[in-house]
């Protein structure tokens, strides 16, 4: 059965924005270096199957996830593609993991002991890629001792193979790349005491597979919240090597016009009184579609223009100052493009006080996402 989407907030996907931004990344690697698609947190919001199959067929050879659920879940609609688990994984979940074909993460000796366990009666060896901590200071091994002792470690189990090695770096996405190239600096260190290189090593988040030297290209880039169409900073924005085209737009429409009169008072605590007599609109869309309380006084587009939210924000709707009365059923973009305005992600996360990488998370899975290659948002 077609699902039916009755309410008018929709969050529109572009999946040939997200083929576009991973098209242009491909040509500024170098030509054996893999696109790892970072689809965790469905897909950073944006829907997790949908964009890892526009993934593939755009170039991307692995898909990566945070959680075991995130990685089963990507699984059961691929059945081929690589899929690497970035994030801690359970020893409970080693099983499973080796029977599905998902790498995992590793950075503690003690793990393997217990995973080693766990793959007694297994047929198919648990691929692993040994996580460095450089410097991000949250998974990994931390010293040249610790991973050679990792390292052999997994090669003594018979039930295990060593797939690849990587890092995260903190400063990528900053102009002064002092801690960047401690980063590296350590990372080469801890390469070159490895017996064996794996068959991957990837080291560039998205910040460092944009603006960096490609020789930190290594095998592969995990490429994330651009392939979104969002830049990782301010800073990488302004250098950027080709243009990102964002792929995520929120929409709704007008439920319900009146007229207001002077000192008519709108929402939650009676915040707003209306200066004078002005139109008011109300949109289905609130805190619990990820609308915070916070975005109150952000700005929509209705008729091309500009226009405040008004009062406080509720669970589920949010009122709106209007220029004029609209018919019930006007368009009304939060998020994306109408006429000569844009309401960008990052005017949101200015608005919060936080980042764009935020955004599109915090839009809850009560707004559908509908999905197509060529979406206009213009209002002409």
């Amino acid at each position: 059965m077609t699902q039916q989407h009755f309410r008018p907030t929709k969050a529109f996907i572009d999946l040939q924005a997200i083929q576009n931004n991973i098209q242009n990344l491909k040509k500024i690697l170098q030509p054996h270096v893999q696109v790892i698609a970072v689809v965790k947190a469905n897909a950073y919001g944006h829907g997790d199957v949908a964009v890892a199959q526009a993934a593939l067929e755009a170039g991307a050879t692995i898909l990566a996830v945070a959680t075991p659920e995130e990685a089963l879940h990507i699984r059961a609609h691929f059945a081929t593609p690589d899929i690497v688990l970035l994030g801690a994984c359970p020893v409970a979940f080693v099983p499973f993991a080796a029977e599905q074909r998902i790498t995992v993460t590793v950075f503690d000796t003690e793990w393997v002991q217990q995973a080693t366990s766990l793959l007694t009666h297994s047929t198919i060896p648990l691929r692993l890629h040994i996580k460095v901590d450089s410097g991000m200071g949250r998974l990994g091994v931390r010293t040249e001792e610790a991973l050679l002792a990792v390292y052999q470690s997994i090669e003594m189990a018979q039930s295990m193979e060593i797939d690849g090695i990587f890092t995260h770096f903190a400063t990528a996405d900053e102009e002064n790349v002092q801690y960047f190239e401690q980063q590296v600096q350590f990372f080469e260190r801890c390469l070159a005491v490895l017996p064996k290189k794996p068959r991957l090593i990837h080291a560039s988040n998205t910040a460092a597979a944009l603006v960096k030297q490609t020789d930190l290209q290594y095998d592969a880039v995990r490429f994330g919240i651009s392939m979104y169409g969002l830049a990782p900073s301010a800073y990488v924005n302004d250098i950027l090597p080709f243009p990102l085209k964002p792929a995520f737009y929120l929409e709704s429409a007008l439920v319900h016009v009146k007229e207001l009169h002077t000192g008519d008072a709108v929402g939650y605590g009676a915040e707003f009184i209306a200066p004078t007599n002005m139109w008011l609109g109300t949109l289905p869309i609130g805190y619990a579609d990820g609308m915070l309380r916070k975005l109150s006084g952000q700005e929509v587009l209705i008729d091309g223009q500009r226009v405040p939210i008004v009062g406080r924000i509720c669970m589920d709707q949010c009122m709106i100052a209007l220029p004029k009365a609209y018919a019930i059923g006007e368009k009304v973009t939060l998020i994306g493009g109408q006429g000569q305005e844009i309401i960008s992600m990052e005017e949101w996360a200015t608005k919060l006080d936080t980042i764009n990488y935020e955004i599109p998370c915090m839009i809850t899975q009560r707004v559908p996402r509908i999905y197509g290659e060529h979406v206009c948002f213009d209002a002409e």
